[in-house]
């Protein structure tokens, strides 16, 4: 994943942003150009797109205790109500600089554009909805609709499986007299032909929304296994965005602990997930996801605890977020959606079915996680041969490939998604310590800017606990 100019990224986003209407529109101003080109749009929702699955990730990754909190009652940590403004105006702007690179694509009449516009609007429609549920949509980008009215949570749902669908439809053709401008691209440029491999990310999140309501009496694993036909084949097509003004950042996360300005710590679960304490099994892949404490050893931060004595953790004898990570270093890109992530859905989705093909899926994700981290090649031999790993086909059940998909979604924003439908039952997954909720945190209150200034369409919300639609 090559590096872009960012200042050139930063110039394309402040022209992109006198394009705002409806939901965030704004009055002209006469400096800004009016109809940004398609490139330089591109350049501005395939890096914001990129963002924002950090900016949700920094959220969810304390739910699913991939970090904890330094401080001990950390709000996140003890599912407070937390005002997550900055993250919905973040998602909002994106997808209206995607509205509007979409009709522009529409007029130009570029298949292409088109298919990449749908796939990223369903893309941050997803993260929205996966956080709070009924969000606006239909009526969030059109005309001065200032207090547009929220669409049902399955609405929503549906109106991102439509987006794929259209996207496929568009990004089939071959034929495109516009066609993607590859030097534009943050996700999958800088050169080459981007939109087979556009397509292959519209059909992977289609397979990620099928297998989303596996918990609904419509599920569908047949069309589950179709979409994943059609999508990644292997690392080299995994969607990242790898293009900021400084470095990525999980690394500005690490850097930061570096310099006492803690943050970024990995949480207890993640780290005895990993080191052996709790499923008998020492796996590689911590070595190349944090480093060694001072002590020699790995160990982690109790959620809701917060750092162990000596309090203040200047002395970094609990892991966090490492700059020498493949996943969270300077230059590397944040993952939307890999093929490792795809292959535990196939596992999933083929257990009843079709046991032989879950069982290779199931190893097969394992394996690509491990090259994606870049562990060598012995360790990762000899893990997938432990006994409690290469259980055979007839012994593989959901919990395995739960538990394997958990360290291959790590800071991946869809790890939620899992462990929500997952109940949460993964082997010692506890509570935080002085948890404000009986139960495990479902869902997240809908911002303060948003409750100001479109209350009237605001949902009411009971508890964090409350589940959605799908979640049930």
């Amino acid at each position: 994943m090559k590096k872009f100019n960012y200042i050139y990224i930063l110039l394309l986003a402040l022209l992109a942003a006198g394009c705002k209407k409806g939901y965030f529109d704004l009055n002209e101003n006469p400096n800004q150009v009016s109809k940004p080109g398609l490139p330089s749009l591109l350049s501005t929702v395939t890096h914001k797109s990129g963002i924002n699955s950090y900016n949700v990730a920094s959220i969810t990754s304390q739910f699913v205790q991939y970090l904890a909190g330094p401080a001990a009652g950390g709000s996140t940590d003890t599912y407070q109500v937390v005002d997550y403004s900055g993250t919905w105006d973040a998602l909002y702007y994106a997808m209206a600089d995607i509205y509007d690179f979409k009709q522009l694509a529409l007029e130009a009449g570029s298949s292409e554009y088109i298919g990449v516009a749908n796939v990223l609007m369903a893309y941050n429609l997803s993260l929205a909805a996966d956080l709070w549920g009924s969000v606006p949509y239909s009526e969030a980008f059109q005309g001065s609709n200032l207090t547009p009215a929220y669409d049902s949570e399955q609405q929503v749902y549906n109106e991102i499986l439509s987006l794929l669908n259209e996207a496929i439809t568009e990004l089939s053709k071959t034929d495109a007299t516009i066609k993607l401008a590859p030097a534009s691209d943050m996700i999958f440029g800088p050169t080459g032909d981007a939109r087979p491999k556009w397509l292959k990310t519209a059909y992977a999140l289609k397979a990620r929304a099928l297998i989303k309501v596996s918990k609904t009496a419509g599920f569908d694993a047949t069309a589950v296994l179709q979409a994943l036909d059609n999508a990644y084949t292997g690392n080299a097509d995994d969607a990242g965005m790898a293009n900021f003004q400084l470095r990525n950042n999980w690394a500005s996360v690490a850097r930061s602990n570096a310099a006492l300005t803690l943050g970024g710590w990995l949480s207890e679960q993640l780290v005895d997930h990993l080191n052996g304490t709790t499923y008998g099994v020492f796996d590689p892949r911590i070595e190349k996801i944090t480093d060694l404490t001072v002590n020699g050893i790995y160990i982690g931060t109790v959620n809701g605890a917060g750092n162990r004595p000596p309090g203040n953790n200047t002395v970094k004898d609990e892991c966090y977020v490492a700059l020498s990570s493949p996943w969270t270093g300077d230059a590397s890109p944040l993952w939307l959606v890999t093929f490792a992530e795809l292959k535990f859905i196939e596992a999933e989705a083929a257990l009843t079915s079709d046991p032989g093909r879950a069982y290779n899926a199931y190893l097969a994700g394992i394996a690509a996680n491990m090259d994606k981290l870049q562990v060598e090649t012995t360790k990762k031999s000899a893990y997938l041969a432990e006994p409690d790993v290469a259980v055979g086909q007839g012994s593989l059940t959901r919990e395995l490939i739960f538990k394997e998909k958990y360290v291959a979604t790590y800071l991946n924003p869809e790890a939620w998604n899992d462990v929500r439908r997952n109940d949460y039952n993964y082997k010692d997954f506890t509570l935080p310590e002085n948890a404000v909720l009986p139960s495990f945190i479902r869902r997240v209150a809908y911002p303060n800017g948003e409750t100001s200034k479109n209350g009237k369409n605001v949902p009411s919300v009971s508890s964090l606990t409350d589940r959605l639609w799908w979640d049930q």
